[in-house]
């Protein structure tokens, strides 16, 4: 699964609004993002192999560490908990939960703690949809043992068109929860370069939102032909 991740941060997006969607694009990209730097210290290991499979030039030989189930729970646990411990009450966690004792610190620390919790599923749920697509090459255990995988990259057709249906679907929940949404100014309480920075700002995610996501979805199909 490669550009199909990108479904979960959309429809999460689209749930949460809280949570940032570029937080989102490195969460479900994150055990990818960590096997390349194992690979390259050689702790883990793939092979180029031309037409291995009708989708892939590679076979995963050696990845407990990064695409593991195990090891992915961990990861996502881990994300769980430091993420509010590494950006502080930019994420919102510790001043909602540690803090402020009131009501609305209360309500605070549980909107932080969703952001939190979907952070750490988008983690896991790379790995169940890597499970679809790769031949049995995802360990169970970090001992490299008992692989799985439904090995839907044997079909290239089937494939694109998984990937495809799911980052459309993805793209259209954030663009039907997100994509119209304008930012309401009150004068009364702001000055004037605060108004017009205000109306700036939400004009530049007004346009983001109705039409670089889908230009990035766009080039992310057209790449995944390639």
């Amino acid at each position: 699964m490669f550009i199909g991740h990108y479904a979960v941060s959309f429809a999460f997006k689209a749930k949460e609004d809280k949570v940032s969607l570029g937080l989102l694009f490195i969460a479900v990209q994150f055990i990818d993002i960590l096997f390349f730097p194992l690979t390259l210290l050689g702790i883990e290991k793939f092979k180029l192999i031309e037409n291995f499979t009708q989708s892939t030039h590679f076979q995963l030989e050696f990845m407990p560490y990064s695409h593991s189930l195990l090891a992915v729970l961990l990861w996502a646990i881990i994300a769980y908990f430091l993420l509010p411990l590494v950006f502080g009450e930019r994420f919102g966690v510790i001043s909602g939960d540690h803090k402020s004792k009131n009501n609305k610190g209360r309500k605070e620390g549980t909107g932080s703690k969703k952001v939190a919790a979907l952070i750490a599923l988008a983690v896991l749920l790379h790995w169940l949809l890597d499970f679809i697509v790769h031949t049995p090459d995802l360990p169970l255990l970090i001992d490299n043992s008992n692989k799985v995988g439904l090995g839907l990259w044997n079909n290239d057709l089937l494939t694109y068109l998984l990937e495809a249906v799911l980052v459309i679907g993805g793209l259209y929940l954030y663009m039907k929860a997100t994509g119209v949404k304008s930012t309401q100014v009150k004068v009364s309480q702001v000055n004037t370069t605060e108004v017009n920075i205000s109306k700036v700002k939400a004009k530049v995610n007004r346009i983001i939102g109705r039409y670089g996501m889908p230009i990035f979805v766009v080039l992310l199909l057209l790449i995944n032909l390639t």
